[in-house]
């Protein structure tokens, strides 16, 4: 059995949450005001919260997240007028969040999901597929099982560089939506 700490209280954070516990995984929240008090117990962090909170959360834990397991959930769009990422060209919120903890190892998932799609684990007639991208293989098989075990699939979408195409991704579907183009109880499906 896998331990999670997520940080965050949100739609997300009870979706993922949920998906991991019906897994058999441990899951702990931690509240907002509960950032930099509440221990990390497990050996994976989830960052369940809007990327523009990542940096203070980072500074929170700092050394804490060594040898963690870190999950980036975030897409790090400009949401007030919802037309381009914030991180530079060419790079992703999750390399810059491995950038600021070295000695963590950094992955990129449910960017591309949305709550009630890990909810329903369907996007319409289809299984939910968690997307994992990341540079530490073991980090990635050990979140790929608390998922599929959780009754949702999971594929290695390959290195930590392929985070940016994972956020674009991302921000394509948070857009459609936003437009009202696509529901937020559908999103991208994938037929293996």
């Amino acid at each position: 059995m896998t331990e999670f700490s997520i940080i965050g209280t949100g739609n997300m954070a009870n979706a993922i949450g949920g998906v991991l516990a019906d897994g058999g995984s441990s899951v702990t929240y931690i509240a907002k005001d509960q950032i930099g008090a509440a221990p990390l117990s497990g050996e994976v962090v989830v960052l369940a919260v809007p990327y523009p909170a990542v940096a203070s959360i980072l500074d929170a834990y700092g050394a804490q997240l060594d040898g963690k397991v870190v999950v980036d959930i975030s897409n790090p769009l400009d949401f007030d007028t919802f037309d381009s990422l914030t991180v530079p060209a060419g790079s992703s919120a999750a390399a810059e969040i491995q950038a600021k903890l070295p000695d963590a190892r950094v992955l990129k998932a449910f960017n591309t999901t949305f709550a009630g799609t890990l909810a329903s684990k369907k996007i319409g007639d289809q299984t939910t597929t968690v997307l994992i991208a990341g540079d530490d293989a073991a980090a990635k098989q050990t979140l790929s099982s608390a998922v599929e075990a959780g009754g949702v699939g999971a594929i290695d979408a390959g290195s930590l560089s392929r985070a940016h195409e994972l956020e674009a991704l991302g921000f394509l579907q948070l857009t459609l939506a936003a437009g009202e183009k696509v529901s937020w109880t559908g999103g991208f499906a994938l037929v293996r």
